[in-house]
């Protein structure tokens, strides 16, 4: 008898989820907030002015265990200047089909010119559009911000930029140690 009850047993697991109450989630309605250290997309940060932080050196692109970060770095010149240093980086791709989240690069970064948002709405149809370039990644200009290029701050030097001593409307903060 009890070969019989053997394969009716397996339908015992489908009779009691039906009478549960199902668990769904809402998601595009309801949006639950993400945890304040997740690792969603990348962005490249910029100074109070306007500057990019990015100084092109690749450190984050060497530090990526999946090989998803592409950086060209090139010379700044007087007439353009996109970084307070020596290079700034002309190119930044970051591949997400192939990124795992790990936050590698953003140890390696050393003027914290790139960090992780809370964002990861991301998907898409076309495989060509997870890879994100510079201007996709480059956070937005706040009020008092200059678009790059353009120089620095009058009286500032590299140093005042890394110790954020320049603040948003191209003056020094006079904070000076």
């Amino acid at each position: 008898m009890p070969d019989f009850f053997a394969p009716i047993a397996g339908f015992g697991v489908t009779l009691g989820t039906m009478f549960k109450k199902p668990l769904t989630e809402s998601y595009p309605e309801h949006k639950t907030p993400t945890a304040p250290r997740y690792h969603g997309r990348h962005q490249l940060n910029r100074y109070d002015d306007g500057l990019e932080k990015c100084i092109g050196c690749e450190l984050c692109a060497w530090a990526c265990p999946a090989d998803a970060i592409y950086v060209e770095g090139a010379d700044n010149t007087d007439d353009e200047r996109y970084s307070p240093g020596e290079r700034y980086g002309r190119v930044y791709q970051i591949n997400y089909l192939r990124c795992i989240g790990c936050g590698l690069c953003i140890e390696a970064c050393p003027t914290r010119a790139l960090t992780m948002t809370n964002d990861y709405e991301m998907a898409d149809d076309n495989r060509a559009d997870l890879i994100y370039d510079k201007q996709q990644l480059l956070a937005p200009l706040e009020p008092g911000m200059t678009p790059a290029p353009h120089p620095m701050a009058d009286g500032a030097s590299d140093e005042d930029y890394y110790a954020g001593r320049v603040c948003g409307d191209g003056g020094e903060t006079g904070e000076r140690s």
